[in-house]
This record gives structure tokens, C-alpha cells and sequence, in this order.
């Protein structure tokens, strides 16, 4: 597909007026490369298909686009089961999003007649804010974008195994689960991910989600939830479990850290850019990449190693300064926002990490993040 094609691509969501919103006012008007036209804004609306649920999938066709695939690490029973009581680790029902975003969801849409009302909702507001990546890549690669889930509402548990990796190209790893719920990756999945990325043209995208209140201080715990500034947000909220299992197992040496506010362009309410790290970027991940999406509380992704060959930081994301953060306080004024670790020794494939937020419109867009979702599905 040609790249004037896909920035003509626009996907209806339909969703409600906040998602609608965001999600559709992401035109790209920056430079292009070279070689190709000046992108244009989208003008295409494409309908969904109608919508499957549990049944097999059918196998994708190798070699005639790249094949994606996404896998929710968390137990949707267990997430959707927690008690509503508890005040920390665990997702917002949906009548406490509806009671702090009112009145963008007082649609017929989100009625207690057709939508969920409990935490199963919000998880649903998940699933529903990546059609338009689905829509977009799979335009591009002219394959349909796979959804899995660790354990669906149907309580069918799927680890990640070769039946599903022989199917996939891109296999990306969305690190919702809170780690109360205790998923981790088997030593079975660590060994069949290994293998997945000794075949050339495979990459790994990792995204575990923010680790909001690690400390038992309660000052700090308050510290943390003013930096953020999300009502929605617990003074402690835990993720990513599984992708922390996962990481060690293939020693990936990132630990993702805190859920850091980003500063925005002043007086406005966009993101700021990034900060990129063009020369380390060889494989041109970031071409027209200059903002991503913003999101109130995003991870770090710490470096637990000091050999910065394996593994490069490709781009930062400045913090807002004026909400304290200890981070802030250690003398830190960016997080490390989007790390790569190039193919090396057996490992044919790439390893990526990128928050799972990216690749959603359920907190909005930017202007260029249909630049970096067109790069994963071109240059993988």
C-alpha cells in the first residue's frame, strides 16, 4: 500500500463524544520522506466488519503482510471480579468513569440497557479504543489485526504458544493485568517467544502499563497521585506482572517505573514532542515521528543494565515540572518513552518497547502517531 493511501485512511468509531473526538482529530500535515507525496488529511471513513466473538481464527496468509497480533495479558474474570470496594489495584468501574468524564458518556451507547456498567466496561472501552489501530494496520498490510486475551470473559485461558506465534509477525504484548491478579509468563511461553524470534522478520513489541504507588509511604503515595492529576487512578495501582516475567525470561533489561504526567506545549493541551534519538535509529522507527498521544500517567522504562548496545533508548517524553514527582525530585526532567534492542546473536527478530497506550484512542491522538503505527507495519 502506498503511503498517500494510508494517511487518506479514517476510521468511525463511533464510540462517544470524547473518543470521537480525539480519536478522529489526528491529521498528519509534516514532512514526508523524499521519495514520497506530501500526506493528506483523511477523507476515507471505513465501516467495521461485523464483530466475531469465540470462535477459532483462521490462520492469516504468510508472506502477504505483515501479521499482527495483540494479546491482553490480564484474567478478564479476575479484573472484572474485583471488589468495587477496594479502593486501590484495580480498574474504575464504569458508572465511576461516566460519574468523572460526565456527560461524554450520557449516550444511548453506554446505557445500562446495552453497555456494561461494571469494571467489565472499562476493559470493554479497551478493546474498543484499538479498532482504529486494527483498522489502520490492517488497511495497510492487508491483514486483519488478531485480538487475544490471557484468560476472556468466557474464562478459556490461551498462553502464548506456538499455534498462535506461527500465525503472527508482530506479536504485541499489552501489559494491562495488575499484578494482584497474579498473571505470569510459564517457562513454556518465555521459550516459545525465544524461538518466535529466531525467525527473521518476527518483532516482539512489549508494553507493560505504569506501576503507580510502589511505595508504602503514604506522603509519597499522595505525592504520586497529585503528579498524575487522574481521579480515575487508585494512590496505588500496580500493572504488568506477566511482561515483567516476560522481560526477565528473555532478558529484556527494562523495568517499567511510576505513572509520570507529560508535559504539554505551553498554553495548550497537547502533548509535548519527544525527544528523539535519531542517530541510534538505524531502522527509521520514528520517520515523521515527533509527538505521541498524550496520557496522564505514563511508565518509565528504567535500564537495569549499563550496556546500552543491546538495548537503545530511541526516545524521551519531558515530564510536567510543576507537579512534583520523586522522580522529578531525583533530578530527572524526561522518562525513557520508546527503548529498541536490534536483532543480536540468534535473535533474528526485534524487541520493542512502547507503552500500550500508543496504539489506543481512548486518551487521544497526535498528530504523528499514525506515522509510528505506519512504520511498525512497514518496517518490521
Amino acid at each position: 500500500m502506498k503511503r498517500r493511501d494510508f494517511n487518506r485512511v479514517a476510521v468511525g468509531l463511533a464510540l462517544s463524544p470524547l473518543l470521537a473526538k480525539r480519536s478522529l482529530a489526528q491529521w498528519y500535515e509534516g514532512p514526508s520522506p523524499p521519495t514520497a507525496e506530501p500526506p493528506k488529511k483523511f477523507n476515507v471513513v471505513i465501516k467495521n466488519s461485523p464483530r466475531t466473538y469465540n470462535q477459532v481464527n483462521v490462520p492469516r496468509k504468510f508472506g502477504a503482510g505483515r501479521r499482527f497480533t495483540i494479546y491482553w495479558t490480564w484474567s478478564y474474570p479476575w479484573e472484572a471480579n474485583r471488589d468495587v470496594a477496594e479502593l486501590d489495584n484495580r480498574f474504575s468501574t464504569m458508572t465511576e468513569v461516566r460519574r468523572v468524564a460526565w456527560p461524554n458518556y450520557e449516550t444511548p451507547e453506554f446505557s445500562e440497557k446495552v453497555f456494561l456498567q461494571g469494571i467489565g466496561g472499562v476493559l470493554e472501552l479497551f478493546h474498543l479504543s484499538t479498532i482504529r489501530f486494527q483498522n489502520i494496520v490492517g488497511e495497510v498490510t492487508g491483514q486483519p489485526v488478531v485480538v487475544y486475551q490471557r484468560i476472556d470473559q468466557a474464562g478459556q485461558r490461551l498462553p502464548i504458544d506456538e499455534r498462535m506465534l506461527a500465525d503472527t509477525d508482530t506479536l504485541m504484548v499489552f501489559g494491562l493485568d495488575h499484578m494482584v491478579t497474579e498473571q505470569e509468563a510459564s517457562q513454556e511461553e518465555i521459550e516459545a517467544v525465544r524461538q518466535f524470534l529466531t525467525r527473521e522478520g518476527t518483532c516482539v513489541m512489549v508494553g507493560p502499563h505504569h506501576d503507580v504507588g510502589a511505595s508504602q509511604d503514604v506522603r509519597r503515595l499522595q505525592m504520586e497521585y497529585a503528579h498524575h492529576g487522574d481521579p480515575l487512578v487508585p494512590r496505588q495501582q500496580r500493572f504488568g506482572l506477566y511482561t515483567r516475567s516476560l522481560m526477565k525470561g528473555l532478558g529484556i533489561p527494562v523495568e517499567n517505573r511510576f505513572g509520570l504526567r507529560p508535559a504539554v506545549v505551553k498554553d495548550t493541551n497537547q502533548i509535548a514532542p519527544i525527544t528523539p534519538m535519531r542517530d541510534l535509529d538505524t531502522h527509521g522507527w520514528l520517520a515523521n515521528v515527533t509527538t505521541f498521544n498524550f496520557h496522564q500517567h505514563l511508565p518509565h522504562y528504567a535500564l537495569t543494565t549499563e550496556d546500552t548496545r543491546s538495548i537503545r533508548v530511541l526516545a524521551r517524553q519531558p515530564i510536567d515540572l510543576m507537579r512534583p514527582h520523586p522522580f522529578i525530585e531525583a533530578g530527572n526532567t524526561e522518562f525513557n518513552m520508546f527503548l529498541w534492542m536490534p536483532p543480536a546473536g540468534t535473535r533474528a527478530g526485534h524487541i520493542l518497547m512502547a507503552d500500550l497506550t500508543l496504539f489506543t484512542t481512548l486518551f487521544g491522538g497526535a498528530e504523528s502517531l499514525d506515522n509510528f503505527w505506519y512504520n511498525l507495519a512497514t518496517k518490521g
